[in-house]
C-alpha cells in the first residue's frame, strides 16, 4: 500500500534588516530633544538613575537619526542625556527616517514594558546584592512584594467555627488557608527588610503596603 506523505510546510523566516550604521561618542550636551517624545520622568526616576550612573556609569546606548544639516535627534534616552548632560556619551546611529523613528519612539518602551515578571526570581537577585540592596529598595521593591499578593487565590477557607466573643471583640476576625497565611508572612517579612525596620506590626506593614500600591 502506497501512503503519501504530507508534505512539510517551509517554514518561514524573517527577513531582519540591521537599521544600525555606527556607534559613535559625543557629548550628551550636543544631542537634540525629540520634540516628540511623550515620555515624561518623575523625580525619583531621575534620583534612581543618577544613583545608578554614580555607582555603576554609563551601560546603555542611546539612539539617535542623523538629521540633514548633520545633528543627532534622539529616539531614545532623553533622560540619560539631560542627566549626563556634561559627559560623553555612546549613541547607536540608526539607519532610519522620520516615520520609522516615530514607531521606534512610540512602541520600544511599550514592548519592554510587556515583559512579565518572575516575582520569586526577582526578589532572589535582589537579596544577592547584600547591602546595596537598601540602595535600590525604592526601585523594586512594590514588584517582589506586590506581585505575589495580587496573584495569590484568596478564596475565604471553609469556616468551620464561629470566633469566640474575646477574639471578635475590638474588630473583625479574619481567617486564612495555610497558604495564603504564608503569602501575607512572606510579603511583611520583605517588606520589613526593604525598609530596614523591625519594629513595625504586622498589621502596619500591611496597611503599608496597601498605601504604597494605591499611591502609585
Amino acid at each position: 500500500m502506497l501512503v503519501k506523505m504530507k508534505e512539510k510546510t517551509p517554514e518561514t523566516t524573517m527577513n531582519i534588516k540591521d537599521r544600525i550604521r555606527e556607534l559613535r561618542r559625543v557629548p550628551a550636551s550636543s544631542l537634540r530633544p525629540n520634540p516628540k517624545n511623550w515620555r515624561t520622568h518623575p523625580k525619583a526616576q531621575q534620583d534612581a538613575l543618577r544613583g545608578i550612573l554614580a555607582e555603576i556609569g554609563i551601560a546603555d546606548a542611546c539612539l539617535v537619526r542623523e538629521l540633514e544639516d548633520g545633528s543627532l535627534m534622539l529616539i531614545d534616552g532623553h533622560l540619560r542625556a539631560e542627566t549626563a548632560a556634561n559627559a560623553v556619551v555612546p549613541v547607536l546611529v540608526l539607519d532610519v527616517n522620520e516615520s520609522e523613528a516615530d514607531k521606534i519612539l512610540v512602541t520600544l518602551d511599550p514592548l519592554a514594558a510587556m515583559a512579565e515578571k518572575d516575582a520569586e526570581q526577582l526578589a532572589a537577585l535582589f537579596n544577592e546584592l547584600g547591602q546595596q540592596k537598601d540602595a535600590l529598595a525604592a526601585l523594586v521593591w512594590p514588584d517582589y512584594i506586590i506581585d505575589p499578593l495580587l496573584s495569590a487565590d484568596w478564596t475565604p477557607p471553609e469556616q468551620t467555627e464561629m470566633p469566640t466573643k474575646e477574639q471578635a471583640t475590638g474588630g473583625y476576625v479574619l481567617r486564612f488557608t495555610d497558604d495564603q497565611r504564608d503569602t501575607l508572612r512572606d510579603a511583611i517579612a520583605k517588606y520589613r527588610q526593604s525598609i530596614n525596620e523591625d519594629s513595625l506590626t504586622d498589621s502596619q506593614c500591611i496597611e503599608l503596603i496597601c498605601r504604597e500600591y494605591i499611591s502609585r
